[in-house]
């Protein structure tokens, strides 16, 4: 990948552009520094709730105008909110690039949270929830989250609480907004078949007149973390498990190491240790996943995986077996340079997916103020040696350290 062209508008807002001359489709998005963790115990679930009512009408079109705006000439609109970010993005033809910078910076900038809508979409939020703690594997995530994070924000469930989401009303969007809305963290992005000058001309016709901003209300950084244990009942017939801690924050130097170690442990691939053991030795599961999740002052690392209720206890004491095996002795001079060259395999295949790169793009622009390239990535990931990645395991696996989630069938399902 070229480097991309990054440059700054008068009021803040910072553009990053990569050139795509293969294709038809450019993909953009309005990336702002505003998630979950920003909320209050009562005003949980208000930064999803903005993203809906965003799409619900503003100064100049209704939600019909919004959903037809792309969509009836083949284009997609679409969004979502994660525990730092609320992002809005398009996908459209080339010919239509301008129109589709004209609707994200519309239903960013200028919602009017009309009160119809706004009863409306409580009732859709409140239905999306109960669909979603329906679905443990759905479910399982949050609530582990909460377990790493109790008493923080970074612990509350994206999409709020039934009674937080009844109680909000249009003032507090609008509070909400003006208090956290930064100017100087937000990007906008994108990727595709278009000359830089043409996205300069846009950025400035659309994104430049947005008033300068200032967030007015600071972002309550992670404190102490402890190893936590907890146990849900549940109506499930199969037991799920998470096991994991913090991790490393997205400047570490140390994120690299992990991100290859957890890649290695439980990573896509079906020759992660985990599915080796786990599935293909004893068929305990159908699938185990690790992940590791990097964000601004903290990360989270876990192991997520369902079996059956006889066999949870097992499964537990195989993955951490697992763990210490990293912990124990460094890998091979083999085994190093065969997790190398995948996850390098890895990174270069998802780097095809345009609309996953102008999202990347973004996110780097809003995290490290530039985008690295994938050889500057790659000669990072050249750089770590076997003993670094024992250090790291040594620290991030330690037992006294992690959290231990289990959802397990209640006696009768009813």
């Amino acid at each position: 990948m070229r480097d991309a062209h990054i440059f700054t508008l008068a009021n803040g807002i910072r553009v990053v552009h990569q050139y795509i001359p293969t294709t038809a489709i450019v993909h953009s998005g309005i990336i702002l520094d505003i998630g979950s963790r920003d909320e209050t115990h009562d005003n949980q679930g208000i930064a999803h709730f903005w993203e809906h009512m965003a799409f619900k009408g503003t100064r100049k079109r209704n939600t019909l105008d919004i959903i037809n705006s792309l969509e009836t000439i083949g284009g997609e609109l679409n969004a979502y909110t994660d525990k730092e970010r609320v992002v809005f993005y398009a996908s459209v033809r080339n010919a239509y690039f301008e129109r589709a910078v004209d609707v994200l910076s519309d239903i960013t900038f200028n919602s009017i949270f009309p009160e119809n809508q706004l009863e409306k979409e409580r009732g859709v939020i409140l239905e999306e929830m109960s669909m979603y703690f329906d679905s443990p594997d759905d479910s399982l995530q949050d609530e582990f989250e909460a377990v790493v994070y109790t008493k923080h924000p970074m612990g509350m469930n994206i999409l709020g609480r039934p009674e937080t989401i009844r109680s909000l009303k249009r003032k507090d969007f609008k509070t909400f907004f003006k208090e956290h809305l930064d100017t100087g963290r937000i990007v906008f992005s994108c990727a595709g078949n278009i000359a830089l000058d043409a996205v300069e001309r846009m950025a400035k016709k659309y994104l430049e007149g947005i008033h300068f901003s200032k967030a007015t209300v600071r972002r309550k950084k992670f404190g102490q973390y402890a190893a936590r244990e907890q146990e849900l009942k549940r109506t499930i017939k199969q037991a799920k498990c998470a096991i994991g801690r913090d991790a490393y924050p997205i400047k570490s130097e140390n994120r690299i190491p992990f991100y290859l170690l957890v890649n290695m442990l439980g990573g896509p691939a079906m020759n992660s240790r985990l599915n080796l053991t786990l599935r293909e030795k004893y068929g305990y599961v159908y699938s185990i996943d690790a992940h590791y999740i990097a964000y601004s002052d903290t990360g989270m690392f876990a192991v997520f995986f369902g079996t059956e209720p006889k066999q949870l206890e097992r499964c537990i004491s195989l993955v951490k077996k697992e763990l210490n095996r990293f912990c124990e002795k460094p890998l091979t001079t083999r085994q190093l340079l065969a997790a190398k060259e995948q996850i390098k395999g890895q990174m270069a295949m998802s780097e095809e997916n345009n609309l996953s790169l102008m999202l990347m793009m973004g996110r780097s622009v809003l995290e490290l103020g530039r985008v690295p390239t994938l050889e500057e990535v790659f000669h990072k990931i050249d750089l770590v040696d076997s003993f670094t990645l024992r250090d790291v395991a040594q620290e991030m696996f330690d037992e006294k350290m992690l959290s231990y989630l289990t959802m397990v069938p209640q006696d009768k399902i009813k």
